[in-house]
């Protein structure tokens, strides 16, 4: 217990308790957190894919890159750094997020539809596990993206200005983005309160390095759990949240906004877990750094925001079960494009692991 980060448990708590509220306050079930529907929904309100249903300005993003960036410069941890592979960046971020969009939530929203009882969320996991032990193999032989180099401030406080400005913008003349009228992107909280909530949990992320990955990572390559509690953490707050709420719903049939189709559940969270790992920190993870100076994550931000884009317009996300007109119980999943991007995106992970190891390690 002495190796215990009570600041990682904090941000978990604070993060469950967090995405329970938000969905009380409107946010889809289960959804209350999630960094690839929000980042798709976002993408989807700016008119870079026309999927209707999954389109707003969630005011969570903005609210996580800002209150990472006050917290960094509060404490006089922001550092503006760049220059560390962003072009292979963006694409792992691309792949990492049509990983998550084939299963149909993040890290974070695994967690959540787990603690809702979701058990398709449990077969993500150890997807997501599996994809983590293969990137720390290539860790462990020297895999590399090279180190980012100081740059000026300005550059490191790119992304908050880019959501700052989006949200403002939002406020100001919501007619300019496109708004679901029915589906997840219809189910909002109210704008002010998600962005404060988002802001301080975006803080506390930032304080307590929470990364779902990094957990995973660290308890495989060193035995350190410290980050994994706060994993934990996240889990058991949303989990009570839902008992008392009566949000909670054990099975894999039936869940919100989720499929059963077992084998693309696992394969999606292997390719976020993976490259995950190859980019040093899960989607959250990335957002906190963006917002803490890292132009590198950055960009990888912008990545993930153009593997939603591609997931949508192309088809390669994944699509809820349902039930029809007679009663009949139909499971979703992802159709046959999707099918190839998912092996076309691990092919991909592993060039890039093979290319990024040291000369001798290739030999």
């Amino acid at each position: 217990m002495k190796k215990i980060n009570w600041l990682v448990v904090l941000a978990g708590a604070a993060v469950g308790i967090a995405a329970v509220a938000l969905t009380l306050l409107g946010n889809p079930v289960n959804m209350g957190f999630c960094i690839a529907c929000f980042l798709r929904d976002i993408v989807g309100a700016c008119g870079m894919h026309g999927a209707a249903v999954v389109q707003y300005v969630r005011p969570e993003i903005p609210g996580l890159v800002i209150g990472a960036f006050i917290m960094a410069v509060a404490s006089k941890e922001f550092r503006a750094k760049a220059g560390s592979s962003p072009a292979v960046r963006f694409v792992l971020g691309a792949l990492v997020m049509i990983g998550a969009l084939v299963f149909l939530g993040c890290p974070l929203r695994m967690v959540l539809r787990l603690a809702g009882g979701d058990l398709n969320a449990l077969v993500a996991t150890i997807g997501f596990a599996v994809g983590i032990f293969i990137g720390t193999i290539f860790l462990n032989k020297g895999f590399s993206l090279k180190r980012a180099y100081d740059v000026g401030k300005a550059e490191g406080a790119v992304l908050p200005a880019v959501f700052g400005g989006l949200l403002i913008l939002f406020l100001l003349v919501p007619s300019l983005f496109k708004i679901s009228e029915k589906g997840p992107g219809s189910m909002q909280a109210p704008v002010i309160v998600a962005f404060i909530i988002a802001l301080v949990v975006g803080a506390l992320a930032q304080k307590g390095r929470m990364c779902f990955a990094g957990g995973i990572r660290d308890s495989i390559m060193f035995k350190d759990f410290k980050l994994l509690y706060g994993f934990i953490a996240v889990f058991l707050a949303a989990l009570i949240g839902n008992l008392i709420f009566g949000k909670f719903k054990l099975g894999f049939q039936s869940q919100p906004v989720a499929h059963s189709a077992h084998m693309w559940n696992f394969l999606g969270m292997v390719i976020v877990g993976w490259g995950s790992v190859l980019l040093g920190g899960c989607p959250l993870r990335q957002l906190i750094l963006a917002g803490s100076g890292n132009g590198d994550s950055a960009v990888t931000v912008f990545g993930m925001m153009a593997g939603a884009a591609l997931a949508h317009n192309f088809g390669l996300a994944g699509s809820a079960d349902s039930v029809s007109e007679a009663g009949e119980y139909i499971v979703g999943g992802i159709k046959t494009n999707g099918q190839v991007a998912v092996f076309i995106a691990l092919a991909v992970l592993l060039i890039v692991s093979l290319v990024h190891l040291p000369k001798k390690a290739k030999n």
